[in-house]
């Protein structure tokens, strides 16, 4: 009898330590696949690190500031002749100009300008002279140091964003008046300070860039922010419990759960016109008022929140409810004791992102009036701070980026570091919420 097996043609022999051609070809794939994917986020943080350098480079200016800083003392008798003088401007600014002028020398240099040369590096500095001296008059007879703001120009020209060659000479900058400007800078009669007003400050109007500030924008977001936490949270929190939980799944629930996915993908621009007719043009609510700009963003945001929490809810094992029923408990209680803790870390989560992502909207802004607002005071009181007119920061990034001087474009760049400031905060403060309650079973 023959044996089979010894008939037919000898199995190749392989091992288990040597590759073969199939094993080799497969592991040339996975790692071309690798190489892919670490191509992939290697070309991500290239452009991630251009856009932030290019965002820190153009910014970071408007952080700092040059001011004119001189030192001299007003006596009594001219502050009695100028006030006794009908161009009592021109006075003070007179007295400004010699005490510059002796502050100079003092250095051992001397430079020839006029009122009209000090007129375009620091603006008309008689009014803050004179306005210091009447809210003050207890300095009358001492010394005081007056540390004013030059122009955009001038700080501009500091900064290194043109040279004296490039200067065409005009009412508001002449290439002579740079020479002044460099003496200053060398003798320390000019230097670069952190513009603290730039962060608590208001908007100075469209001829003031130096002068402008974010604080009231920033105000009228925190405004903002607080009537969308206080809607959005618990109506959206709400309706998806009773979604996932309670509601019949028929064709009804199932329409409104697609209508809340196509509202999560609606432009924000639509929420705006939404907000304009039914918030403004029906109910008179005030315009560019941050209560009108906090209901207009609850709206965009609850479809986010939605279906996060709805999200959540579904990740927690439904052994947990079981659980929960087995023992006695209804299910009211079996919800709200056992599967909302444990689905509350994705529900804050879910929630700061898409307070996050409100916080970051211009194009409903525009509908309601808050980019035409020029928000120059702060609020007078808490309940003030939702009904009077307002701007927002995103708001304000905009108005600052369409206008004309070249300064405010370098604010607008600042604006949006403030803004990346809070929007990296509150992600933050989503990531350590989320590792706080985080539940493992």
């Amino acid at each position: 009898m023959t044996d089979a097996t010894n008939s037919g043609a000898q199995a190749p022999k392989t091992s288990l330590i040597a590759h073969d051609a199939r094993t080799k070809k497969r592991n040339s794939a996975e790692k071309r696949f690798r190489a892919y994917g670490v191509t992939a986020i290697g070309i991500g943080l290239f452009f991630l690190t251009v856009l932030f350098y290019s965002i820190l480079k153009s910014g970071l200016p408007a952080f700092t500031t040059t001011v004119l800083s001189v030192e001299f003392t007003m006596t009594q008798e001219q502050y009695d002749e100028a006030e006794g003088t009908m161009l009592k401007t021109a006075k003070y600014q007179g007295f400004f100009n010699d005490g510059l002028a002796a502050q100079l020398a003092e250095t051992g240099v001397e430079v020839e300008y006029d009122a009209k040369t000090i007129e375009r590096i620091a603006g008309k500095t008689g009014n803050l002279i004179r306005a210091h001296y009447q809210e003050n008059p207890n300095t009358i007879g001492s010394p005081v140091t007056f540390d004013l703001p030059t122009s955009s120009r001038v700080n501009r020209y500091i900064n290194g964003e043109f040279t004296k060659d490039e200067v065409e000479d005009s009412r508001f900058l002449e290439a002579a008046d740079l020479d002044l400007v460099d003496v200053m800078l060398a003798s320390g009669t000019i230097r670069t300070v952190f513009d603290w007003n730039f962060i608590t400050g208001k908007d100075s109007g469209v001829d003031n860039p130096g002068g402008a500030g974010i604080g009231a924008s920033v105000i009228g977001s925190f405004f903002m922010m607080l009537v969308v936490l206080v809607l959005s949270l618990p109506i959206g929190v709400a309706a998806s419990i009773y979604l996932e939980e309670f509601a019949p799944k028929n064709r009804w629930t199932d329409l409104i759960e697609v209508n809340i996915s196509n509202l999560a993908a609606v432009p924000s621009i639509v929420f705006g016109i939404l907000g304009l007719a039914v918030f403004i043009q029906f109910m008179h609510l005030p315009q560019s008022a941050p209560l009108v700009g906090g209901l207009v963003l609850t709206l965009m945001t609850l479809p986010t929140i939605i279906i996060s929490t709805r999200a959540s809810l579904k990740a927690v094992p439904p052994s947990i409810r079981d659980a929960a029923l087995g023992i006695g408990a209804s299910k009211m209680q079996a919800v709200f004791h056992h599967v909302l803790p444990l689905a509350m870390p994705g529900i804050l989560t879910g929630t700061i992102i898409g307070l996050a992502q409100a916080l970051g909207e211009t194009a409903p802004l525009l509908l309601i009036g808050m980019v035409g607002f020029v928000a120059r005071e702060y609020p007078e009181g808490f309940i003030q701070g939702f009904v009077e007119p307002n701007s927002a920061m995103p708001a304000q990034i905009y108005t600052w980026a369409s206008r004309a001087d070249a300064g405010f474009y370098e604010k607008a760049w600042g604006g949006i570091i403030v803004l990346l400031a809070f929007l990296l905060t509150m992600n933050i403060i989503a990531i350590i919420l989320r590792r706080r309650f985080e539940r493992r079973w």
